[in-house]
């Protein structure tokens, strides 16, 4: 099997936790519109968003430190596993429970007193996310998919079933309206009052299961410090950390910042708080980009690595980028197409899809994301973490200032052009800086074309969509097909040379 088909095939098998995981994940948004108002989805689209910067503290770095260390070192490669692992125990449970004592400041501080039990749940939920980490990451750079498919799977299926036991089949039946004969083995579940916190107890209890799936890893666990790898990890992964920081900047900002920063009355109908739910929930339907990006991230970067000796590796790099670029273009084509059909079977209430004009912006920006994640590589290869920490830390900077600018004038429209330009920024400076340090023969010319042509294009047959409701779908199906058998005839030639 040649590097490619390689790549390809461990791409879709780990696309199958990622990718399909996440889409039947993403079905809650149905469940969460339907329950939730827009004012209680942006709680969770809020909290959400300072979770993701918690993740990068609780990882610090790590992964990529071990991915690089184990490497190297191949002959230490289980003693790296047993530092990397109990590092990260040690720092995850003194944050968690750091995060526990200050609870109640920090709910006061968010207006949502009385809610301390949350963070009790995002401190644990946290721990379990960070401390589970390395034990996937060894199982990626073993190859062996299959068992990490098959726990995030497990994982992914049990948040789906407590959503839908707390929040729409206990409601009825402690209302006596669905199989009243439960009512008794169901009551303890039941708080009155709450409605939201469902849905981090249940992905509390969900992620907890992993600390069982995962019994084969844990069974080749060590508690073990090794120094001679340890201070070197750290030092590696510091600017992984800074980068990780300025990185969640960049995505979860815009969620953080839109609240406060949007004038009050602006949206005319709703607060700000459920601008904040619109706009999360809109924001979700970008989430079919960032799946193919995920998957991607999880075959690539054990994959960049081994292949870093091979002679003509950044040849072979430079291909990885193109049809990279391509699947993602099909991507946002597919989705901008069909956008009028499909958001309404996501968000099921009429409010939600007042911001849908934020999507195509947002599947952009993530298009540029996932080149920046391309080229990151030479910085990682290269051992000069520091250009991402810069990278990412001006990005994480623009981020702030444009949000400052734009939100208060264009609201959520303002924070998704943010994100569109500072993704934009972080590709194009590391792609300059990387032909300097470590040259790849990317195809820049043909990346740009199938960019724009497909944005423009995309765009403009959003903008003039029929208002019939069959015609809509027959569109949106049609020239989805039609472009993406366009360009498979267009890339057959290379497709076989390469594949």
């Amino acid at each position: 099997m040649s590097s490619l088909k390689k790549l390809a095939s461990d791409t879709a098998l780990y696309g199958i936790s990622s990718i399909l995981g996440r889409v039947l994940n993403y079905l809650l948004v149905i469940l969460h519109t339907r329950v939730f108002v827009a004012g209680e989805f942006g709680v969770v689209t809020e909290l959400y968003a300072y979770v993701a910067f918690f993740n990068v503290l609780y990882t610090y770095g790590m992964e990529t430190a071990y991915f690089r260390f184990a490497t190297r070192n191949k002959a230490d490669s289980k003693v790296v596993f047993h530092t990397a692992f109990t590092s990260i125990l040690c720092s995850s449970l003194i944050l968690s429970a750091l995060l526990a004592v200050l609870a109640y400041p920090i709910m006061d501080w968010l207006d949502y007193e009385g809610k301390e039990h949350i963070v009790y749940w995002l401190a644990a939920l946290m721990a379990i996310d960070a401390i589970t980490a390395i034990p996937f990451a060894k199982l990626r750079l073993d190859g062996r998919p299959i068992l990490f498919v098959t726990a995030k799977l497990i994982n992914i299926f049990l948040n789906i079933g407590l959503n839908l036991l707390f929040l729409l089949a206990l409601p009825k039946i402690m209302a006596g309206t669905w199989l009243p004969g439960l009512r008794g083995l169901t009551e303890f579940m039941w708080v009155e009052g709450w409605s939201v916190e469902y849905v981090f107890l249940a992905n509390l209890l969900a992620n907890s299961a992993l600390l069982v799936l995962l019994l084969p890893v844990w069974k080749q666990v060590r508690l073990r410090i090794e120094k001679l790898y340890w201070k070197p990890m750290l030092v590696y992964a510091y600017p992984l950390l800074l980068m990780g920081l300025a990185g969640a900047t960049n995505e979860m900002l815009s969620r953080a910042m839109l609240k406060p920063l949007l004038p009050e009355g602006f949206y005319e109908g709703y607060d700000n708080e459920a601008a904040l739910g619109i706009f999360g929930a809109c924001y979700k339907l970008s989430i079919f980009m960032m799946l193919a990006i995920q998957a991607f991230r999880y075959a690539s970067e054990p994959f960049f690595f081994s292949k870093a000796e091979e002679k003509n590796s950044t040849t072979m790099f430079a291909t990885v980028m193109h049809y990279f670029i391509i699947v993602c273009c099909m991507i946002l084509f597919a989705v901008t197409v069909n956008l009028p059909w499909i958001a309404p079977i996501f968000l099921k209430r009429d409010i939600y899809l007042e911001g849908l004009e934020v999507v195509p912006i947002l599947l952009l920006a993530y298009l540029f994301f996932g080149v920046y994640v391309n080229l990151s590589i030479w910085f990682k290869l290269s051992d000069k973490t520091g250009y991402g920490t810069w990278f990412t830390g001006t990005g994480a900077a623009l981020t702030v200032i444009l949000n400052l600018l734009l939100i208060p004038i264009m609201g959520y429209i303002g924070a998704a052009l943010a994100t569109l330009i500072v993704y934009s920024y972080m590709a194009f400076i590391c792609y300059y800086y990387g032909q300097k340090h470590y040259p790849i023969p990317y195809k820049l010319g043909p990346a740009l074309v199938y960019i724009i042509f497909t944005t423009v294009v995309a765009c403009l047959l959003l903008y003039f969509m029929p208002e019939s409701d069959w015609m809509i779908i027959t569109l949106g199906i049609g020239t989805t097909i039609l472009y993406i058998a366009g360009v498979v005839l267009y890339e057959k030639k290379g497709l076989r040379a390469n594949l």
